[in-house]
């Protein structure tokens, strides 16, 4: 149960993001369709915030996932919402810009 708080909180080791990316983690880019278009991971899916909960069915619950958008808020809040649906393997990467493909 300790383990799970943490991980709902983001406590605990430092995840190496760059390391999950490279193994093949989804990364999953949570701005707004126009933020998306103006840049973004190479190989990233676009499924802002706002419409995450409708379209979580792309995504798998047992597959790593990495959130990203402008400054690290969104990704966190993605992350949560995907914790509490029974996703087992997500992680908040932050600021799309400084996630390395």
């Amino acid at each position: 149960m300790l383990q799970f708080i943490k991980n709902i909180l983001g406590i605990g080791p430092k995840v190496d993001i760059t390391a999950l990316i490279a193994q093949g983690a989804t990364v999953v880019d949570v701005r707004t369709p126009a933020e998306y278009k103006d840049g973004h991971v190479k190989g990233s899916i676009n499924l802002p915030l706002q419409t995450l909960g409708s379209q979580m069915n792309k995504l798998k619950k047992d597959q790593v996932i990495v959130t990203c958008c402008r400054s690290g808020s969104r990704s966190g809040m993605a992350r949560r919402q995907l914790l509490a649906a029974g996703f087992t393997q997500v992680y908040n990467g932050g600021p799309w810009n400084s996630i390395k493909r």
